[in-house]
Parts: C-alpha cells; structure tokens; sequence
C-alpha cells in the first residue's frame, strides 16, 4: 500500500507531501490546479522515462519518493532479497532523481539502484490507469495470468511452467548429446588409430630409463669386459691374485697373535677384507661373462628409442601422457558405443516429460476456455453501467503452433468500444477515461484474485456524470474494500465516497506558481463538494445539496 508521495521541486511543485490511507482516496481540485502532475510524477515511480524538463525552473534536480507499507507483501521482500537490498522493517522506500543537466538516479530503501529496479517494483505495487504504459492488465502475460487466477487454474499454470522447463532441459540435453555423438563419430577413425599405435608399441613407465642404460651398457660392451676381467684376474683367478697374496698375509698375522694376543680383532678386519675381495674378484668372473658385445641389440634397442620419441612427439612430452592419450581415445569410443544406450533413455524420459505437458496444457486450456465466456459475461455486464453502453468486452484465446511456457494457447483481452467496430486489444484503445473504465469493470470483478495492492484512476469519469458517475463511486468504492484505491476525479458522486478526500490547489508565490495539497475535513469536504456541483457558496441549499451526497453515500 501507498503510504506516502513526496514530490520536490518537479513542475510547479516545490515540495509536497500526500498522505494516502487504505480505501478509497479522492484527490479534487480545479481544472490546472495540478492534479495530472502529481500523477505523473508517480509515474515515474512505475518505470516511465524522465526528462530534464520536469525540473521546476531554478531548482537542480526534481526528486520524487513513495513510501509502501510492503509487510503483507513477499514477493517484494524475495524480490528485494534476490537484489540484495535490506528490508526496512515492513516498509519499502523507491526514490528518483531527475537533475536539470539530464543525468537520473534512483534508490531502493536508500541504497542506489536502476531506474528499471525502481520501475519494477512500483509496478508491483501500484496499477495506474489513465497512461497505457504504466496498466499491467495491458500486458497479455498479465492478461493470462488474471485468467487463470479467476479460474483457479494458478496452479496448474505453475505445473505446466514446471514441466515445459523439464521438457526443454530434456530436448537442450538431446541436442547437446548428438553434437558431441556427431564430435565423436568425426573423430572416431583418429581415435581408433591412436589407440592402435599406441597400444601395438605397448609403451611402459620407466621403460625410457631402462633402454637407455643398456644402450650405454651396449656401446661400452667391449671396456665392460676387458675392465671386469682384469678384475676378476688381480684380485681373484691369477694365481699371484690379491686374495691368495691375503691368505699369506693371514697366515703371518696368526703366528703374530699367538704371541701377542691384544691384536686379535686384528684377525676379524683381514678376514673381512679377504672375504669382500673374494667376492668381488667372483662377482666381476660372473659380470664379464653377462656383457654382450651384440650390435644387433643395440640397433633394436635405437629402434625402440625412435618409437617412442615418435609417440611423445604426437601425443604428449611423456610416456605418462602418451598411455594418458590412449585411454582417453579408449573412453571417448566407449562412450560412442554407449551412446545409443544413453539416447534411448533420454528420448524415454522426453516422451514422459512430453506427456505429462501435453496433459497439463489440455487441463489448463479447459479451465481457460471455461472461464474466458464467464469474464468476459461478467465485465460486460458491468459495462453499461459506466457510460459504455455498446461496449463489448471480449477474453480471446488464440491457440499456439506448439505448448509453450505459458500454455498451449496465448490470451488477450479485447474491447470494443462503439457499434459496427470489431474489438481489438486493450492496449489499443485511445480513450483514457474510457479504458479506465474499462479497467474499472476488471478491477471490480477480479478484486479477489488482483494481486496489486494499489490502483490509481486518473480520467475514469471523463466524460461522464449522472446516473453514471453515482455507479463509478460505488465500483470504486467496492473495489477499495479489497484494495488501495487512489482516483483523480471531477465528480461529486465519486469524490462524497471518499474514505480519504484530498484537495490540489494552485497558488503563485513571488511570481511562481506552486501546487499545494490538503486533507479535508468535515465542513472543508462540503465546502468542495458545493464547489464540484457548482453550487454557490453562500447559498445553504448548495451545501444542503452536499451534505445529502455525503449522507447517501456513506
């Protein structure tokens, strides 16, 4: 609900401050007097585009801020959190700013926001009826959704928005399937032929290590044997070896410890010695006899080298990373085999998924083409009751190619307003006191499904009075039972309804001229009443007249 509208220094307003309250509020007043810009400044507030020439003359900037009592509100408060802007204990703040060199800002409970921020949520808030572009019931989305509200099919609705969004996944992930299958298929025959390289040459970790040590051991083969046999000679076979000259010396160091025995470990380090060099003179007999001068397995063993470098040079810098190609070739062509497999089971799940849609969209277009003839039934009837006696109101269901998001149908309201003339969209009727009616007829029969808690009637008895202005002060005031209504108006019969009457004056003040509004009261109410019947002021009939109005209307 609209609490508060401060407006400053935007046309002829310096700075002004109009306090609504729930029901219906009337804002009177003299033709000029500016009632039509405090309207557009709200506007503003409902997303409509600023310029600079709205800044009164001399000021800096224009600012206008709206207040909103947003505690029975949780669209708005998941809406404010998905911006992360904080809640202001139940209350929501939206301010504009247009300044005279042109530039434009906005906030949302003080913190800075985009003017189509600000737009959205006064949207939310606030259905202004009077400018087009600023009435949600002109968007076909919204047209549908009222729909299905008055129908009860909201849920359903939400099923099938649910089920359309699982259906696309399904198809997005079809699609997605056959362009890597169709990635895969072109590089089938490369991946068969990577892995057959690779695993005819059978590369092994640690094998680049292993070559290349017995390459060494190859080229050397010759200095290999002739090294460890002169080792094997000297310290073992010949018979002046380093061993047998150690058993004499063994022999002499026993006769020195049977004479003095605290040598003895002496005895422990020579056998030590004589054993270790024994085993080494063997091991080296046994080392010559392995080495092979082969020059044929050093030209395989080169050969297996440049086999090697080949495969590291095309599919990696290591053999780590040549198998790791290998077996990624290996996957990829086991998922090519799968892939029939894995399709089947997503076109299963598609024809599911199309099934339970299919069932949706029919329950829903039952309940909207059920629905469509009763509203349409009952606006119409109300329709002539305001001033718009050949008026037909039309819901018009126009069946889709294919069941999209919303249904398998789109939905529109059309109107015609004079006979002889086919009805056509109300976003393209011209009048504004007449599509404000219009409005008026669907605020009044959708007043329990309209989730807008704030309606605004600028124009709505343009062009009517009688019999007829008596009838627009009733609807809006049944509309007020269920909503906040804020209506501009001319007329006595629906200004004596008012739970809230407000009156815009215009004054000048040094030379500028300066809109001010005020709060009625009791005798003020009935002095502007006698003003709106065009009675004189001195004449006690006149404000007999007006207290009778009041009376019969409260």
């Amino acid at each position: 609900m609209l609490i508060e509208l401060r407006i400053r220094n935007y046309a002829v307003i310096e700075d002004l401050a109009v306090t609504l309250e729930p029901g219906l509020n009337v804002l009177t007043g003299e033709t000029g007097a500016g009632k039509s810009i405090i309207v557009g400044a709200l506007s503003l507030l409902l997303g409509e585009r600023a310029s600079s020439d709205v800044v009164r003359p001399g000021a800096e900037r224009a600012t206008i801020e709206g207040v909103f009592d947003v505690s029975a509100e949780p669209r708005i408060a998941a809406l404010l959190e998905e911006h992360g802007i904080e809640s202001e204990e139940g209350l929501l703040i939206l301010r504009r700013e247009i300044a005279a060199e042109g530039r434009n800002r906005a906030w949302v409970n003080g913190a800075a926001a985009t003017a189509a921020l600000v737009g959205e949520l006064g949207g939310r808030l606030v259905d202004l009826h009077g400018q087009h572009e600023h009435q949600t019931l002109l968007r076909p989305d919204e047209q549908r959704a009222i729909l299905d509200a008055f129908t009860g099919a909201t849920d359903v609705a939400a099923a099938l928005r649910d089920a359309h969004a699982t259906l696309s996944g399904i198809d997005r992930e079809l699609g997605d399937f056959d362009r890597r299958r169709r990635e895969i298929e072109q590089r089938a025959d490369f991946l068969r032929f990577q892995t057959g390289e690779i695993e005819a040459a059978e590369p092994r970790i640690g094998e680049e290590e292993a070559l290349a040590a017995e390459v060494l051991r190859l080229e050397h083969s010759e200095e290999l044997i002739r090294d460890s046999g002169s080792l094997h000679e000297a310290l073992y076979a010949a018979e002046e070896s380093v061993t047998a000259r150690l058993g004499g010396l063994r022999r002499t160091l026993r006769r020195l410890l049977e004479i003095d025995a605290s040598q003895g470990d002496a005895q422990e380090l020579l056998d030590t010695a004589l054993y270790s060099l024994e085993e080494l003179g063997r091991r080296m007999g046994e080392y010559a006899a392995t080495v092979e001068h082969d020059p044929g397995r050093l030209d395989a063993i080169r050969r297996r080298q440049d086999t090697l470098f080949r495969l590291k040079s095309k599919y990696g810098g290591s053999i780590e990373e040549v198998i790791a190609t290998a077996e990624s070739a290996r996957d990829e062509l086991d998922r090519l085999e799968r892939a029939e497999l894995d399709r089947r089971s997503l076109e299963r799940a598609r024809a599911d998924a199309a099934t339970a849609l299919d069932s949706l969209a029919a329950s829903l277009s039952a309940s909207r083409a059920a629905g469509a003839g009763d509203l349409a039934r009952r606006v119409g009837d109300m329709l002539p009751d305001l001033g718009l006696a050949a008026a037909r109101f039309v819901v018009e269901l126009r069946p889709r190619d294919a069941i999209a998001a919303h249904g398998a149908e789109d939905v529109e309201f059309l109107v015609s307003l004079n006979p002889g003339f086919e009805p056509r969209p109300l976003r393209r009727v011209a009048s504004g006191g007449e599509l404000s009616r219009v409005m008026l007829a669907l605020k009044t029969v959708l007043a329990d499904v309209d989730a807008i808690p704030s309606l605004v009637f600028d124009e709505v008895d343009a062009g009517v009075g009688g019999a007829v202005g008596h009838r627009l002060g009733a609807l809006l005031k049944t509309v007020a039972l269920r909503h906040q209504v804020f209506a501009i108006t001319h007329l006595p019969q629906i200004a004596s309804r008012a739970d809230h009457h407000l009156r815009v004056e215009k004054e000048e003040r040094k030379g500028i001229a300066l809109t001010r509004v005020t709060p009625l009261r009791d005798d003020e109410r009935v002095r502007e009443l006698v003003r709106m019947l065009g009675g004189d002021p001195a004449d006690s009939d006149s404000f007999d007249h007006a207290r009778k109005l009041l009376a019969t209307a409260s």
